[in-house]
C-alpha cells in the first residue's frame, strides 16, 4: 500500500521510528518544552553539564520552556545551546539581528531575554554556527563528550535544520548524507516557498536564498533526537518519513538508524494527503 493510503491508526507502525502523536500543535510544543526542561533538570540532579542543538523554529515550545524554568526554578547555567541553522545573505554573511528573520535576532526575543537573569544560558554558551567556521559545533560537542539532544522541528520536504534534500539527478547514499558536517548551502525552492508563507506574507523574494546549518553528522551524535510536525503541511513528509524507507531525498527518514529518535505529531499531520476522491477500493 502506498503510505499516503495508510489509515491513521496504522501510522508508525513497522517504523524504527517512533511516532509520538499529540491531539493539536499546542500539546506537542507543551510535550517538546517538557522533555527539554526534564532532560535539563536531571543532569542538574546529577551536577553534570547539558548540551543540545536547538532550533528557532517552531516557536511554541520555547514560551513554555520560559515558564517551566522561571516557575520551577530549573537553572541553565550549565547548559550549552547549539542553534540549528541561520539565514544567510548572499555574500553569506549573517542577516543583521534586527531583521525580523533572523534566527540569532529572535532567540534573543523570544527565549533568552525572557529568562530570569540568575537561571539563563550563559552568553559564552550561546551558538550558532559561523559561516568560516563550521568546524566549532563539532568541536563543541567533542568537548562536552556528549551530545544530550536535537530537537526540532521538520522541513516541508523532510529536512531536519536546513539539511536539504540532494539536488534532484544528485548521486548521495544514505551514508553519505549522514556524513554531512556543518556547512553553508543554498535553500531549496520547496523550504523558501512554505517559509515566505508562513513568515513573509507570502513573499518568495523576501526569503534569503542561502543558510548555514548544523550537519547530519552532527546531529547524529545526539543521545535523543526530537523531531516536531505540528502543521498540517506535514503530512505527506511524515508519511514518507516513516514509511518509505531511509532515503536521502526525505532527510529524516535517516533517523530510523538512531537508536532514540521521536517524532512528535500533531493529529492535523497525520491526514492522509490524498484527497478522498482518489482512494480507491484497496
Amino acid at each position: 500500500m502506498h503510505c499516503n493510503l495508510i489509515p491513521e491508526n496504522e501510522l508508525g507502525i513497522g517504523s524504527k521510528i517512533k511516532l509520538a502523536v499529540c491531539d493539536t500543535e499546542h500539546d506537542l510544543y507543551w510535550r517538546m518544552a517538557i522533555e527539554v526542561a526534564e532532560c535539563i533538570a536531571a543532569n542538574n540532579a546529577k551536577g553534570e553539564d547539558t548540551i543540545m542543538v536547538v532550533p528557532y523554529g517552531p516557536l511554541g515550545p520555547y514560551s513554555r520552556l520560559v515558564y517551566l524554568v522561571n516557575t520551577y526554578r530549573i537553572s541553565l547555567k550549565r547548559c550549552t545551546f547549539i542553534n540549528m541553522d541561520e539565514y544567510l545573505t548572499d555574500d553569506f554573511k549573517y542577516l543583521d539581528t534586527s531583521d525580523p528573520l533572523s534566527f540569532r535576532g529572535g532567540m534573543d526575543r523570544i527565549f533568552y531575554s525572557q529568562i530570569d537573569e540568575e537561571l539563563n544560558v550563559l552568553p559564552e554558551n550561546r551558538h550558532f554556527p559561523i559561516p568560516g567556521e563550521e568546524s566549532k559545533v563539532l568541536e563543541l560537542i567533542q568537548k562536552a563528550g556528549k551530545l544530550d539532544m536535537a530537537w526540532g522541528g521538520v522541513g516541508i520536504n523532510g529536512h531536519f535544520a536546513f539539511n536539504e534534500p540532494p539536488e534532484p539527478g544528485e548521486q548521495c547514499t544514505p551514508e553519505e548524507f549522514l556524513n554531512r558536517p556543518t556547512r553553508v548551502l543554498p535553500i531549496s525552492r520547496e523550504t523558501r516557498t512554505i517559509n515566505c508563507y508562513m513568515n513573509c506574507g507570502g513573499d518568495l523574494k523576501g526569503i534569503p536564498n542561502y543558510c548555514i546549518t548544523v550537519g547530519m553528522k552532527e546531529m547524529f551524535m545526539a543521545k535523543k533526537v526530537r523531531m516536531c510536525m505540528p502543521r498540517d503541511w506535514n503530512a505527506g513528509a511524515l508519511r514518507r518519513i516513516l514509511h518509505e524507507g531511509e532515503n536521502p531525498a526525505y532527510p529524516c527518514s535517516l533517523f530510523a538508524r538512531h537508536p532514540d529518535a521521536v517524532l512528535y505529531a500533531a493529529r492535523v499531520a497525520l491526514q492522509s494527503p490524498v484527497p478522498e476522491i482518489r482512494i480507491y477500493n484497496k
